[in-house]
């Protein structure tokens, strides 16, 4: 009689595996109470952390149903949605006992409310694995790859130093995993459990957007795991037929939350003698407001006040762009015919944390993302970039031709890479600086005892 009346205490609603007395007639009521009302998840139809429980609720037999017309931005900031979860975070599960936030503890949940399958394991030592394998998904696997992803598509700044550590870190972790499932078919067992589906989801998110297949591929036994666990029914039902993305996406400028606007409320009932006072103020209003938001005059940027210089950056980038042979003779020649000494300077740069350029594309990636946000000098501006070394640690370095005899002011308060660069000026009364500018220039091989991975130019 005892054994009967002790069950795990998820039946009242915990996440503990503590064990607790409870009455037979509480049981049988709080089970008719839970399969009366479906458990509602509050999530959009492709939050990979609304699969966790989705999937779980499909191997656990509990019916999980998705909120109707939820919308990402807009649901989660209404007064009903933040009682649930003051911090508007998604996913939020709707229970009888009470909302759950969190996708890791509302998988548990779900997974616990019946004992009738093994997304727990079987014993006490398989519940710790797959307690182990959770935590080892969210620290390790999901936060760099979303440390990666998340700041290319514009949601955080892009920081190619952080996404370095990123990267190296994620590689760490996918190599411990790979040799775990070397010899294991699934993360704890014999069978799926609640590690596998998290895990698998927070794959998901790296295999459909960021992890392309020479990346995954020095991992082979992760991608066997994941393409296994994608193709069985319960994930499929839920996931759909998964591809494996085919490019890194490419860095973004950061996403502005949107404003909500407000609305004012209109007054009722108004007499007619206060609307014909208000409507002659109108006109009068609407001037004072037009003078208000006329557009200032755009300062002038203060290299355009600079004395003029015989050197035309246009005609360079000119000929730059037009020699295809004799570079030497012709454009190198051209540039130091052209050259202003007092209205253009020279400068080297130096990558400062080149040990960190362990991925070639990641070091490429790194090198087009400044120059796409060098853009804004590109009137005052010439540059060239170099990848430099056949095998990683790849060294960045670079030429800069700019307007004055300083590096302008707003590129520096306003291209945050520059800071990750050593800055040094060119003297060409420096034989050896000189050459070294033609070399850079016309993409000298081997630079410096090195083979060119790569060469960009900003122009």
């Amino acid at each position: 009689m005892l054994l009967r009346c002790v069950v795990l205490c998820c039946v009242a609603g915990s996440d503990s595996l503590a064990l607790r007395p409870v009455s037979p007639d509480l049981i049988k009521r709080g089970r008719v109470f839970r399969e009366a009302m479906a458990l509602i998840l509050h999530a959009g139809k492709s939050n990979k952390n609304g699969y966790k429980t989705l999937i779980a609720a499909e191997y656990a037999g509990v019916q999980v149903q998705l909120a109707p017309n939820f919308e990402m931005g807009v649901t989660n900031k209404t007064p009903e949605f933040l009682k649930m979860n003051p911090i508007g975070k998604v996913p939020v599960l709707e229970t009888p006992d009470g909302p759950i936030f969190e996708s890791n503890a509302i998988a548990r949940h779900v997974s616990r409310l019946k004992g009738d399958n093994t997304l727990y394991g079987s014993s006490l030592i398989e519940y710790a694995h797959i307690e182990q394998w959770i935590d080892f998904s969210s620290t390790e696997i999901d936060a760099n790859l979303s440390k990666w992803y998340y700041p290319r598509m514009g949601y955080f700044p892009y920081l190619p130093p952080v996404e370095e550590t990123a990267i190296s870190s994620l590689r760490r972790a996918l190599g411990a995993l790979n040799t775990h499932l070397a010899t294991n078919t699934y993360l704890v067992g014999h069978s799926v459990t609640l590690a596998d589906i998290i895990m698998t989801c927070n794959l998901y998110l790296g295999f459909a957007n960021i992890l392309i297949k020479s990346f995954t591929s020095e991992f082979p036994h992760v991608e066997r795991y994941f393409w296994t666990l994608v193709n069985q029914p319960n994930f499929r039902k839920i996931l759909g037929q998964v591809k494996q993305t085919d490019a890194i996406p490419p860095v973004q400028s950061a996403k502005k939350p949107s404003q909500p606007k407000e609305s004012k409320p209109k007054a009722k009932d108004e007499p007619k003698k206060e609307a014909k006072k208000e409507a002659s103020k109108e006109p009068e209003k609407a001037k004072e407001e037009a003078e208000e938001e006329a557009p200032k005059p755009k300062p002038k940027n203060p290299l355009d006040l600079l004395p003029p210089s015989k050197m035309i950056l246009d005609e360079w980038k000119r000929l730059y762009s037009n020699t295809k042979t004799n570079f030497r003779e012709v454009a190198i020649k051209g540039f130091w015919d052209m050259y202003d000494p007092e209205g253009y300077s020279l400068w080297f740069c130096d990558y400062k944390y080149n040990d960190e350029n362990t991925v070639s594309f990641v070091t490429l990636n790194k090198v087009s993302g400044f120059l796409q946000r060098m853009d804004l000098a590109r009137k005052y501006a010439f540059g060239k970039m170099l990848v430099i070394g056949s095998q990683p640690p790849f060294k960045v370095k670079g030429l800069w031709l700019f307007r004055g005899q300083e590096i302008p002011q707003f590129v520096m308060d306003e291209c945050y890479d520059m800071e990750l660069y050593e800055w040094t000026k060119v003297d060409i009364s420096d034989g050896a600086q000189k050459e070294r500018v033609n070399q850079m220039i016309e993409d000298f091989e081997p630079f410096e005892g090195e083979a060119l991975l790569d060469a960009k130019c900003f122009k």
